[in-house]
């Protein structure tokens, strides 16, 4: 089976366009379709990607091809870096190309682009598949928590990386549009729409804790059906919110006339974390590590889940 192939399907599978694998890799985009239909020819037909408005996504047989895909480039690239000269790309998962994680990561990226990075998203909300990856070498470090460290295994270790504060996203005909900065109490009775809630996620356990602790409406009823259908439907109702992280990056069209209302006293922290090796980390790590130190902090008094408040005072360690 052609390598390059199984790559070309990785990347579009990761970036969502055909255009923007083809721009990574160095080839045209009819080159990237001609390798697919190889691969999907290979396979004995299947069906790799339903074509959408904004690009591709992979097919029901593309996810669970996916992770393998992945393990065989992995391998490839295990082998060559075990003969070649130099080392490896720093290989770093995030939940999703536009969450604070990746933003944080872009802007150390610019800082500093010498850094061999790949960027990643393993499409998962089990954080115990990042550890895995992590333990096996698959990945570097991931944006990811285990809300129970105990749980962690001997060869994977945990630090802080920083709070994402929420804010709150409404539409302009919602009672709370003209708000300049809002408090918890002030959201309580309100609709609070955040659709596709995983359960056993480290996102399930935040917003539980969150809708007990201020008596919040939080509503996580239907499927995620992407960005654009939670910002289309904010836009048109009067009476749904959401809660996004300061950093996350969401673009609509100027018709939308969407408001982002910061939440103070207490400002609602998202508590994130860096799962990575106990040892022998990657070297690259370093550097990120300084940089998450350098972030600037948020409004007091703040708000934590339970699982994070030991964090507080914890600064991240460089990788040793």
């Amino acid at each position: 089976m052609d390598t390059e192939a199984l790559r070309t399907f990785v990347r579009a599978a990761e970036l969502g366009r055909l255009q923007h694998a083809a721009d990574e890799l160095g080839v045209t985009q009819q080159a990237v379709s001609k390798r697919i239909a190889t691969l999907e020819r290979e396979l004995g037909g299947v069906r790799l990607f339903t074509r959408t408005a904004r690009g591709v996504e992979p097919t029901p047989d593309g996810r669970t091809f996916l992770p393998h895909a992945r393990g065989v480039i992995t391998a490839v690239e295990r082998a060559i870096a075990s003969v070649g000269p130099g080392s490896r790309s720093l290989r770093i998962d995030v939940l999703g190309l536009r969450s604070a994680q990746s933003v944080v990561l872009h802007d150390y990226w610019r800082t500093h682009p010498e850094t061999d990075l790949d960027v990643l998203t393993l499409r998962t909300s089990d954080p115990r598949a990042a550890v895995a990856a992590i333990a096996a070498g698959d990945i570097d470090a991931s944006f990811r928590t285990v809300t129970d460290p105990a749980g962690l295994p001997p060869g994977v270790r945990m630090i802080h990386a920083f709070d994402s504060p929420l804010e709150l996203l409404v539409g302009p005909a919602h009672p709370l549009a003209a708000a300049r900065t809002l408090t918890p109490p002030q959201l309580r009775g309100h609709r609070i729409w955040v659709p596709g809630i995983a359960p056993g996620s480290e996102w399930s356990d935040f917003y539980d804790q969150l809708a007990t602790e201020f008596d919040l409406r939080i509503d996580a009823a239907g499927p995620h059906f992407g960005d654009d259908v939670l910002l289309d439907e904010l836009e048109a109702s009067a009476d749904v919110a959401t809660l996004v992280g300061a950093r996350d990056r969401y673009t609509w069209p100027p018709t939308h006339d969407l408001r982002r209302i910061p939440i103070t006293n207490p400002t609602l922290a998202y508590p994130l974390s860096l799962l990575l090796p106990a040892t022998n980390p990657h070297p690259g790590l370093r550097g990120l590590i300084t940089h998450l130190e350098t972030l600037p902090g948020h409004p007091e008094p703040t708000w934590r889940p339970t699982w994070a408040r030991p964090h507080e005072k914890e600064r991240p360690r460089h990788a040793q």
